[in-house]
């Protein structure tokens, strides 16, 4: 045993020594059966079949494969990939007492009322379909009423508008309650190939349909059966082969048909005339309340007769699959725990499959439609989406991010967008050892960077942001729009360059210089991984310049924190969370990062409180109400100023964006800071699950003040499911346990110094490995495989850079008390040893 106390280490500038034979360290993760089942030639389902043994985020789609929600607009459907790259499609759909047809997610979205549980292998899938699309809510109408209730507080138009409003939303939002109706889609998949599904009414004289269509246009061929659908299309890839599907029911549909165009399909369901042929089919069901049909899909290289189960046996199946559905899954309990599970159902909610690449990706936000979403966006939203799902399913994480070099790499119009990419491939090599993603992604990273000195005026190693003229886009190349921090730079024309067409600035970017530094040290370690070490000291290099001269021009003394500076030497005059980016880039001094979070983050004056982090400093004179001629002096609804408005605490000038949050989140990590980080992730979560736990939205971004009333764009149904909005718990799961982003490869974090209660996580995968993770604030637990490997009794831990170990095991453990540790592994007695309250090198 060998343990030193309170070893002093510079924490900020930790880089994760990735080598060129990290592969043989991180191994690939074992396969595990999901204990699914299958459906027999005769149509049964046998009790305790192992049929499909797809490992839960341990290896690529196979064909033929059946995934529920894969396609970019069917969160109410799914997905059949046959021999050759043949597609089909299967959605249920919802037509409403208004003859509206609710299909598809560019309309769909608002009408997903709730979600889960939803596992990325696809083993279960659980969604609620409502007529109700929650345009006229319970918050809308209250906020009203404020108005009336307090009329002094408000303008004579506004109380006005209130008056005119509120009878006719009202009567409206009532009669949407008396004729609401609802279906629950369930789905099980019983073999690679093969789904299982129910369709669940709740009220009466509910009409659905199970329609059957080429999920991108292909051509294809579906009949009407007397046993159900059947269709086949020849393959993609090969066309010598052809794929066959078939949906068969176990109750005879009221009608059906084939239809010669997806536009006569959808006329038929709606009633109107439509043209017969074999373009797509559909079954209509007219159900009373709590009835229930069930059906078998499948999808297979020759056609076939399948019999349909029988309805007691995909009920229970589809009963099992919910019950294992957080077996060998990521998943959690507790105060802040359970937002693993929710979070791995978002995650699997907006897991798609790319039809031009053949992978999975994760589909960004912006409701998932539009033509632009259609296909992976290569910007900064998708870096965060690619380490959100290494934590929920590393295979979807390798896939997602191989997927965005795949469509030609990171958009160089947001400059943080290749930074960004480079974090996240380090990271998922770290976590994977997948060396084929790193060779990949380095051609494209190496010129990203390349090209991003263009953007340093005076050759001092700092970056500027860049020009645009206009207001609402002057943030646009950070994705932080019209943040009023660039409203103040000036234009300096661009001598040269890459050919980008953008000016430069006089103003050096703290944020953007952040970043490139961040992508200097990740491009060393990424060329390290793959043996370029004259690459990877010439970025290491170029790391150390741009730390050095940051901390010698942008450092403000007297207010302590990184600051925005003109090129005169003029200080920036507007304060947002970008003071802390300095952290996440490794830029900080130690003593600089601790004051910078003390006298500002944890400030709640100017960033700190119930709802953290704001876009811009509570103080500044652009925040939410402060910048207003006439405050209203509502308690209700603090900072809103009328219906269907947006709002100035909105966007960027107080919103709290999760991007933001996780950016500051993984700075502290960085540097130590853990009872800060540990808050923050507290706050995160639990604004997360406010949303969630109300509504099942995980949103763009939140509203910074408590009772504040959502804007009309967050309520719009392009922003209640966007991707990114999962790294608010993503922050309490890494609390519990994550890959250490700077640490070594293989190695894990785990511990908290804040999260409330007791709170636990499983199957986090790292090294090939399961981890799962106990944390109180009296006692801490690891177990690797199912078997415990750390204990921690007497207070609470964060460790690092923990890689569990037979003989003996070195790792970083930052105590706020005396505590007892053991660590367990080779089958002999415990290692013990105690630790005091700050930071310990432990070798056990």
């Amino acid at each position: 045993m060998n343990s030193h106390s309170d070893v002093k280490r510079a924490v900020g500038t930790r880089r994760l020594a990735l080598a060129a034979g990290v592969a043989s360290v991180v191994a690939a993760s074992a396969a595990a059966g999901s204990g699914a089942v299958a459906v027999d030639a005769a149509g049964s389902i046998p009790a305790a079949s192992t049929a499909d043994q797809s490992d839960r985020g341990g290896r690529a789609l196979e064909r033929p494969f059946a995934m529920p929600g894969y396609t970019e607009r069917d969160d109410n459907g799914a997905l059949y990939v046959g021999e050759g790259e043949s597609r089909f499609a299967l959605r249920v759909n919802l037509l409403t007492s208004g003859n509206r047809l609710i299909r598809e997610n560019q309309g769909l979205l608002a009408h997903v009322a709730d979600v889960g549980p939803v596992t990325t292998d696809g083993s279960y899938y659980e969604v609620r379909i409502s007529s109700d699309d929650r345009t006229i809510t319970p918050e809308r109408l209250g906020a009203l009423r404020e108005i009336l209730a307090n009329p002094d507080a408000w303008s004579p138009d506004q109380v006005r508008e209130a008056r005119d409003l509120l009878p006719g939303l009202e009567a409206k939002y009532e009669q949407v309650r008396r004729d609401e109706q609802t279906i629950v889609i369930r789905f099980a998949r019983t073999a690679p190939n093969t789904l299982v599904g129910s369709v669940t009414a709740l009220e009466d004289d509910t009409t659905v349909f199970l329609e059957t269509a080429p999920p991108w246009s292909e051509p294809s061929s579906y009949h009407v059966t007397g046993d159900g659908i059947r269709a086949s299309s020849p393959g993609l890839d090969d066309p010598d082969l052809t794929g066959h599907f078939a949906l068969t029911p176990t109750q005879r549909p009221d009608d059906g048909g084939a239809y010669a165009s997806m536009d006569d399909l959808v006329a038929a369901m709606e009633g109107e005339p439509a043209e017969p042929g074999e373009a797509a089919a559909a079954l209509r069901y007219s159900l009373d309340a709590d009835e229930t049909i069930t059906f078998t899909t499948s999808v297979s290289g020759a056609p076939r007769a399948t019999a349909a189960a029988p309805r007691g046996e995909i009920l229970a199946a589809l009963d099992r699959a919910e019950a294992r559905a957080d077996r060998g899954t990521l998943s959690g309990s507790g105060p802040a725990g359970r937002s693993a599970t929710a979070m791995r159902s978002a995650i699997a909610l907006n897991a798609n499959y790319d039809e031009t690449h053949r992978n999975r990706f994760l589909v960004w936000g912006w409701g998932r439609g539009g033509a632009e979403n259609d296909t992976i966006f290569t910007g900064w939203d998708s870096a965060w989406d690619a380490i959100i799902a290494l934590t929920v399913d590393p295979e979807l994480a390798r896939q997602h991010e191989k997927d965005i070099f795949d469509a030609g790499g990171p958009r160089y119009d947001q400059l943080h967008s290749g930074p960004m990419h480079a974090y996240a491939v380090k990271r998922i090599y770290a976590a994977t050892g997948d060396r084929e993603l790193v060779e990949q992604a380095y051609p494209e990273l190496a010129d990203f960077i390349a090209r991003l000195p263009e953007w340093d005026v005076d050759g001092d190693g700092l970056l500027e942001a860049p020009y645009d003229p206009d207001p609402s886009k002057v943030g646009n190349h950070l994705g932080l729009d019209d943040l009023p921090l660039y409203a103040a730079a000036e234009r300096v024309p661009k001598d040269g360059g890459s050919g980008d067409e953008r000016d430069n600035t006089d103003l050096t970017d703290v944020a953007l210089t952040s970043y490139y530094a961040l992508m200097a040290q990740s491009m060393a370690e990424l060329a390290d991984a793959l043996g370029r070490h004259d690459d990877a000291r010439r970025y290491q290099a170029l790391f150390d310049k741009v730390r050095k001269a940051a901390n010698k021009t942008l450092w403000n003394q007297e207010q302590g924190m990184y600051l925005d500076r003109h090129l005169d030497g003029r200080w920036g005059q507007v304060i947002t969370p970008t003071i802390f980016y300095p952290l996440f880039g490794g830029l900080a001094t130690d003593g600089r990062a601790e004051r910078t979070v003390r006298e500002n983050l944890l400030d709640p004056e100017k960033f700190w409180g119930e709802y953290a982090v704001p876009s811009i400093s509570r103080s500044a004179p652009e925040y939410c109400a402060n910048g207003l001629d006439r405050p209203n002096a509502s308690t209700g609804y603090r900072y809103y100023i009328g219906w269907g408005q947006e709002n100035s605490c909105e966007q960027w000038r107080g919103a709290v964006w999760p991007p933001m949050n996780a950016t500051v989140y993984d700075g502290l990590k960085r540097y130590g800071l853990d009872e800060a980080a540990g808050e923050l992730a507290q706050k995160s979560t639990t604004m997360w699950l406010d949303s969630w736990d109300e509504d099942s939205w995980f949103p763009e971004y939140f509203d910074p003040e408590p009772g504040q009333a959502i804007s009309s764009a967050a309520v719009d149904s392009a922003w209640r499911y966007y991707t990114w909005s999962s790294v608010m718990p993503l922050m309490a799961v890494h609390e519990l346990v994550a890959e250490d982003a700077w640490g070594r490869p293989g190695a894990v974090t785990f511990g908290s110094h804040a999260l409330e209660g007791r709170n636990t996580v499983d199957d986090v995968r790292v090294a090939g490995h399961s981890y799962a993770a106990t944390v109180s604030p009296a006692h801490t637990e690891l177990r690797q495989d199912g078997r415990k490997v750390f204990q921690a009794v007497g207070g609470r831990v964060v460790v690092r850079d923990f890689v569990p170990s037979a003989r003996r095991a070195c790792f970083e453990v930052h105590a706020d008390a005396s505590t007892s540790l053991q660590v367990f592994g080779g089958g002999g007695a415990p290692r013990r040893t105690t630790v005091g309250a700050g930071r310990t090198e432990v070798c056990l």
